[in-house]
């Protein structure tokens, strides 16, 4: 069975990242607010980014891939420039790699917060 994997803005800037196995289905749940518990409180205005898989499982993988990404990395998706996906990793994983490091020494860390968080659907 076919899958998809997909990505909203919502009204406040923010992503939601969902996978489904029926995309029109799921995205007219979602802006009519039946979908996700998430895009009832932030409301989706647009499709920005989807992928079809062969299986729903492989959909289910990547979605679950990219929730854990910065809202850069997902931008950075959604706009079609993988070397910067690379590019923000290196440098997420540098700043761990870091502050393992440190920890590691005895050294006092501390940690900082960050900003972690192909046709067009647009809620009219």
């Amino acid at each position: 069975m076919a899958g998809y994997v997909y990505i909203l803005l919502c009204d406040d800037g923010s992503y939601y990242t969902g996978s489904t196995i029926d995309l029109e289905q799921r995205l007219e749940d979602h802006f009519n607010g039946v979908g996700a518990n998430y895009t009832r409180k932030h409301k989706p205005v647009k499709l920005m980014y989807f992928e079809e898989f062969d299986r729903i499982d492989e959909a289910y993988y990547r979605e679950r891939q990219i929730h854990g990404w910065s809202k850069k990395k997902k931008e950075a998706l959604i706009n079609d420039m993988p070397e910067k996906i690379h590019e923000y990793a290196r440098c997420i994983n540098d700043t761990y790699y870091k502050i393992s490091m440190e920890k590691k020494n005895g050294d006092n860390v501390t940690l900082a917060s960050t900003d972690a968080q192909p046709a067009e659907f647009s809620k009219s």
